[in-house]
């Protein structure tokens, strides 16, 4: 006989059953306890603790009532958890430092900003706060809807009327199965002002309602650092906000300190004391020689002494960097919408709880309604009794029981079972003269609402206007000012911020080696000097780009190739003035081969801003900067170079310039960057110069009005000749000479436009470096050789020339041997100022036009 199978038994898979009750755990989670409602901004427990205290009377009029009988109630009638749980979210509803407008007003030790826990439950008093009424204000009339408790002998409310938006003034944390949330609080006027304009244009956008909501405000205050992490968080539901304290540097006799005043959300005020001198103890951070918390019941102060020699802002900069006295807050709007989980943006929020509040006025309104119809129905019969007062007193006094009263009085004059109950209930005052006006009285400013109500039942924009005015209200009642301040800036510590800014000197050479080192390191000496060593080269490498540019400023590297590269001032490692330097390969991505043809300090990109590109075939381009504002550490294509074509230069203009090309054999050309239309980043470009014979572009420069051409030389000759003896071209010619090329001085090395509160920087082949005024340099025309403006040897040549701001320190060089980093430079002595001019011109000579 076959054994029965047990009925109460099924048969079920155990991966589908795992996965379904799975899932059913973990929505209870996300629904029943861990992620807020969009409407009142509440979890479970939160709404729980409010509607028990609620119910207990604990209201802001009322006297303290022990914490313990408020968990007590809590969890016995409406929240079976923990009594720790509730009890620690009821601590934070009452702590200044959590919650920016506090639910409840707690009477003891609630805990403290240094993680300090609060007092037992039985010593901590509790009772709700004024703003909290908000939240429950018409809850007894029938405005949300209520469910069982979780023994079913209890009624309990499924979401709070919430008179202002709970959810982003206070904001909420939770952290649900698979996802959670994280939503800061906001200054409770700027939020009632977003809710009001968007019931003035229901189409507003959330950026557009950043005018009236600038960012997050958290309860204690310090900085909110940039606009675009809000912007994020508004626009997608998800942002890092970063945050920052309010620290301020005070003098005293010479000395500085820091005075930390406020500190981030979330922030332990303790450790993050205790933090600092873990920093200062492991030398991670010097310069503090005494930290101390003077915070009292009055504020707020952590003082940090500094010594004398140290910077304060870069003290101050690496505490942002290093301890939490710079933190993010991470974004995530999620909340539950229509008993679903839902990201939502600035605008979802506001829209929901608008949503909501449409709902609690108008079932309000309905509520009130039947509340008045209900009263209006009974005047009217005490009205109909008192016209016929003699008859109903008649028919009273002859009925036997009231029973009997009641139904006479229903018969004779056609009133309702109620109607005729309040006959038999009403006092004989109100037989009165006088009483009978307050019915009549009563009865005609009950129809006056009855209208009323109608009238905003049938009419939404009037609902929206009485949620606007009511709003209003709260704000003007309980709003304040931003206590979180919003300032511009990056949204992070960069190094750069820990380094001071001051003016440095790059320097690369032709086998690819930079180096930064400080301005000051050069001195100033006059033209024919020897100069000093500026760096110790091996065989056969040159300095092949110098220039001078702030520490904190982009540099974009434009290769041979045409490839762009960029790296900021100060990842590059600062050497001695001696040092070769690290090679660049190391800092960027460059080919093998490849090597840096240009270097182009950039500030930021703006958008108006232009890249100028000249190559050695005469090829020219310009391209919006903005088009670079992304390169990869790989580097990107910046120009498309024809066969046989290298970049030579590249130049930073606004569009509206005018260039003047120079080349190996003495020619140049001027022409006006207007004649160069914007190109894309793969356009190749168009002519600048026709060149002849085997001559190529060596430079290019932006003119300037009333300055000077300096045109230097292989064998140390420059000279100086006015901008106005260039005359303007049309791009594309042959151009015009601009020195007389001969053995003596040599092919043409650079062309640069300089003005004389400058300092020439001259750097030879063999690393041999002099610096000296722009002013020594002889004026000339543009048929001259130049005069010598450096020794150089016959086995040396001019390398690189560069412009640079005039310093102070004006010294010159004896004919001392100088000692200089274990290389010795033996000077020979200036050239005198009024050294022979070679004025030599070629057979050419008054030729002007090169055809």
């Amino acid at each position: 006989m076959a054994e029965e199978k047990n009925p109460q038994i099924i048969d079920r898979d155990i991966g589908e059953e795992m996965r379904e009750s799975f899932m059913d755990y973990a929505m209870s989670i996300i629904v029943s306890r861990a992620l807020p409602d969009v409407r009142d901004g509440m979890k479970p427990v939160h709404r729980r603790i409010m509607f028990a205290m609620s119910e207990l009377g604990m209201y802001p009029d009322k006297p303290y009532k022990k914490s313990a009988r408020i968990v007590g109630e809590v969890i016995g009638k409406y929240h079976p958890h923990g009594d720790s749980a509730v009890y620690e979210t009821m601590v934070r509803m009452a702590q200044d430092f959590s919650m920016r407008n506090m639910l409840i007003d707690g009477h003891g030790n609630f805990g403290s900003i240094d993680g300090d826990g609060a007092a037992a439950m039985r010593y901590t008093e509790a009772r709700l706060s004024k703003i909290a009424m908000e939240m429950l204000r018409d809850i007894n009339k029938e405005t949300v809807d209520f469910e069982p408790n979780y023994d079913g002998e209890e009624k309990e409310p499924m979401v709070l009327p919430s008179r202002f938006p709970n959810l982003l003034v206070n904001g909420v944390s939770g952290i649900a199965v698979g996802m959670a949330t994280n939503i800061p609080p906001h200054n409770l006027g700027e939020v009632i002002r977003g809710v009001q304009a968007l019931i003035e244009n229901p189409d507003i956008t959330s950026l557009e309602l950043m005018d009236y909501i600038q960012g997050p405000d958290f309860p204690t205050s310090g900085f909110i650092i940039g606009r675009s992490g809000i912007r994020q968080a508004y626009t997608t539901g998800r942002g890092s906000v970063t945050m920052r304290a309010r620290a301020v540097i005070e003098e005293n006799n010479n000395k500085a300190r820091i005075i930390v005043n406020e500190i981030p959300y979330q922030v332990n005020k303790a450790r993050l004391v205790e933090k600092i001198a873990e920093l200062v103890r492991e030398k991670r951070i010097e310069g503090i020689t005494d930290l101390r918390d003077e915070s009292d019941r009055n504020g707020m102060r952590i003082v940090i002494e500094l010594r004398r020699d140290v910077n304060p802002n870069v003290v101050l900069n690496n505490l942002y960097k290093h301890t939490a006295m710079q933190t993010t807050f991470g974004v995530n709007m999620l909340a539950i919408v229509n008993k679903k989980p839902q990201i939502l943006t600035l605008r979802d929020a506001l829209y929901y709880y608008l949503q909501h509040q449409i709902e609690v006025i108008r079932r309000r309104t309905e509520y009130d309604l039947k509340k008045a119809e209900a009263r209006a129905h009974i005047l009217e019969g005490l009205r109909i009794a008192l016209d016929n007062l003699d008859e109903v007193i008649a028919l009273i006094r002859a009925s036997q029981t009231a029973e009997i009263a009641r139904n006479g009085l229903i018969e004779r004059f056609a009133l309702s079972f109620e109607q005729a109950q309040a006959i038999l209930d009403m006092r004989l005052q109100r037989l009165t003269g006088l009483e009978r006006e307050k019915i009549e009285a009563e009865y005609n400013e009950l129809m006056q609402k009855i209208a009323e109500y109608r009238e905003i039942l049938a009419n939404e924009h009037l609902v929206l206007n009485i949620i606007s005015e009511e709003l209003q209200e709260i704000s003007d009642r309980y709003a304040d000012d931003r206590r979180t301040e919003i300032i511009a800036g990056e949204d992070s510590i960069l190094d750069e911020d820990l380094i001071p800014q001051e003016e440095v000197v790059i320097t690369i050479t032709h086998t690819g080696y930079i180096k930064r080192l400080p301005v000051t390191t050069y001195r100033s000496q006059k033209r024919g000097g020897r100069g000093v060593v500026g760096m110790d080269t091996k065989d056969n490498d040159f300095v092949e780009h110098l220039f001078v540019t702030n520490s904190h400023h982009y540099l974009m590297f434009f290769t041979d190739r045409g490839k762009a590269y960029r790296l900021k001032a100060y990842e590059i490692p600062e050497l001695g003035r001696t040092a070769r330097g690290t090679p660049i390969i190391n800092l960027i991505q460059i080919e093998q081969g490849e090597t840096v043809n240009a270097v182009i300090p950039v500030e930021r990109f703006d958008e108006d801003k232009y890249l100028f590109f000249a190559t050695r075939q005469g090829v020219v381009k310009k391209t919006p900067i903005e088009d670079y504002i992304n390169i990869r550490k790989g580097g990107l294509i910046a120009v498309n170079l024809r066969e046989d074509d290298i970049l030579i230069d590249v130049k930073l203009t606004d569009g509206n310039q005018e260039l003047i090309m120079g080349t190996s054999q003495g020619l140049s050309i001027r022409f006006p960057e207007s004649d160069v239309r914007s190109m894309g980043r793969a356009a190749t470009g168009v002519k600048g110069i026709t060149l002849s014979g085997d001559d190529s572009v060596i430079s290019m420069d932006i003119v300037q009005p009333d300055q000077d051409i300096l045109i230097v030389t292989s064998k140390g000759y420059g000279k100086r000749t006015p901008v106005s003896d260039y005359r303007i071209q049309s791009r594309g010619g042959k151009g015009i000479k601009t020195i007389n090329v001969t053995d003596k001085n040599g092919s043409v090395v650079s062309l640069k436009v300089v003005k004389d509160d400058e300092d020439l920087m001259i750097i030879t082949s063999s690393g041999t470096l002099i610096r000296m005024s722009m002013e020594g340099i002889s004026t000339m025309g543009r048929y001259t050789q130049g005069v010598k403006l450096i020794n150089i040897r016959e086995d040396d040549s001019v390398g690189t020339v560069c412009r640079s701001d005039k310093t102070e320190e004006t010294e010159e060089l004896d004919d001392e041997s100088i000692e200089a980093d274990g290389n010795t430079v033996v000077t020979e002595g200036n050239v005198s100022s009024d050294a022979t001019e070679v004025n030599d011109v070629s057979s050419d000579e008054g030729t002007d036009e090169i055809e």
